[in-house]
């Protein structure tokens, strides 16, 4: 009996690793079909971008080896260069405005909660998440105009020397195309916070009050530290839009006046398509790739900490 039972123990074992193994197999077969997609149409794209980006290319006629003098150019060459700053000074009004104004307006939507106005603001921040950018980016065009929305109310208010063509404007131009991007973000920032908020347990709240708490000292002593993952979540999805923008600056300046709204997206765009360098279109976009890499890696790791 004894000699017998080890045996069965044993053979149920192995019959459990094959089962397991079996269902594990069974998963990435199932996940094949999405990973051959991502392989083909994401993957190997950004495998040619990095053999391209060596080259001298106009995509059409034969290459010659240029080595790194691609990548060279993007840190030595100002106008290159100027678009990686751009896109970091769109992180103010992308990732920082945004994330500061969602909370704000999280907390103050949790004390609404349940009631008709809190419902109805909360559609009408979450009403830009449905607008693709291009389209906002028409629209913001027609309301910055000399005699759009935004200039008509400040006349109406006696500010004319303030009114101004904005999008044309030397000096205001990016700061103007940053604002469209608070736009976009806020609502969505907004949602991702309040759903956060849901899950923070009422009794610290209530603990706080009895401590003698005001709203201030609640918000920095138990909603701040609760909403940590949402706001790492924010935080990384709005800096990646900064760096990575396109089709809302292309929509309404592209690159313009001059080259002061000029990104990186709509730089690789105007080398590869405007001025046939695919070479260095190919290594713009390589080191915006590693530039995201390198800003959200260390954030995610920030926000992920104890």
């Amino acid at each position: 009996m004894s000699s017998t039972r080890p045996t069965k123990v044993g053979a149920v074992t192995v019959r459990g690793r094959r089962r397991l193994r079996a269902r594990r197999w069974a998963g990435w077969l199932f996940a094949l079909p999405a990973l051959a997609f991502y392989g083909v149409f994401n993957f190997y794209p950004v495998l040619l971008s990095i053999q391209y980006s060596f080259y001298d290319w106009d995509g059409v006629g034969a290459s010659s080896w240029v080595g790194l003098e691609n990548y060279t150019a993007v840190f030595t060459d100002s106008e290159q260069f100027t678009t990686l700053l751009h896109a970091f000074y769109l992180i103010l009004f992308f990732t920082v405005l945004p994330v500061t104004i969602a909370l704000i307006t999280a907390s103050v939507l949790r004390q609404l909660e349940g009631r008709f106005t809190g419902a109805l603001a909360r559609t009408l921040l979450f009403l830009p998440q449905i607008i693709p950018g291009a389209a906002a980016g028409v629209a913001w065009t027609w309301m910055y105009s000399d005699n759009g929305v935004i200039n008509q109310l400040l006349r109406a208010v006696g500010l004319d020397d303030v009114a101004r063509p904005w999008l044309a404007d030397f000096t205001w131009a990016l700061t103007a195309v940053g604002f469209i991007g608070t736009w976009l973000s806020t609502g969505l920032c907004t949602m991702l916070l309040l759903s956060g908020i849901g899950k923070i347990d009422g009794s610290l709240y209530e603990a706080a009050r009895i401590d003698g708490a005001g709203p201030i000292r609640q918000f920095l002593a138990v909603t701040l530290p609760g909403l940590r993952n949402e706001i790492g979540v924010c935080v990384t999805i709005t800096i990646i839009a900064a760096l990575a923008s396109f089709d809302v600056v292309y929509l309404s300046t592209q690159g313009g006046p001059g080259t002061q709204t000029m990104v990186p997206g709509v730089a690789v765009y105007n080398l590869a398509f405007n001025d046939a360098r695919l070479g260095a279109a190919s290594a713009l976009a390589v080191v915006l790739a590693l530039v995201v890499i390198a800003v959200v890696v260390p954030l995610q790791r920030l926000f992920r900490e104890k």
